[in-house]
């Protein structure tokens, strides 16, 4: 199965890696200090979206007037590749916050909607290093190591969280 639908859409990107472990990070440093999911949300949301801004800007301003094919990149292109490349950076927030969401609005305990979103964020590390590998070519063996090594940051954050808040 192609997923490249997954690649043109921001989802299989450095980008995405980087939102989620924003996310996680935001999570375990906001979390930790017995917040509600309702604080840690709003943490969350407003940093991802200062984060994504600075993005799409520095994006924006290394790419202007860079030559490319004899040409030097416009401002205005320069702006929509960043926004375009930038764009992980929200969608990787959006299923962790929405858990966060959940406690806020006290459909989960917020203790349960930080941990969750933690462990999900493991999960959608998973998926976008197995995509990551498999749009490539790659065996089943290499597809499951980018798996599990993507994963691997997600889970160094629950350690983390763990260690410093117990």
């Amino acid at each position: 199965m192609s997923r490249a639908p997954l690649e043109r859409s921001g989802i299989v990107t450095a980008e995405s890696v980087y939102g989620i472990l924003l996310v996680s990070g935001m999570i375990v440093a906001a979390g930790g200090h017995g917040e509600s999911s309702w604080a840690v949300f709003l943490s969350v949301f407003g940093t991802v979206i200062v984060f994504w801004a600075a993005h799409v800007c520095a994006g924006t301003v290394a790419g202007h007037g860079v030559s490319v094919g004899g040409e030097q990149t416009t401002l205005k292109t320069a702006f929509r590749q960043s926004l375009h490349r930038s764009l992980g950076l929200l969608t990787a927030a959006l299923i962790p916050s929405a858990i966060l969401l959940l406690g806020a609005l006290r459909a989960v305990e917020d203790a349960a909607a930080l941990w969750v979103a933690l462990w999900f964020g493991v999960v959608l590390l998973a998926v976008i290093g197995y995509s990551a590998f498999e749009m490539r070519g790659s065996s089943l063996a290499m597809r499951i190591v980018g798996s599990l090594t993507t994963a691997a940051f997600g889970v160094a954050m629950i350690v983390l969280k763990a260690v410093i808040h117990g």
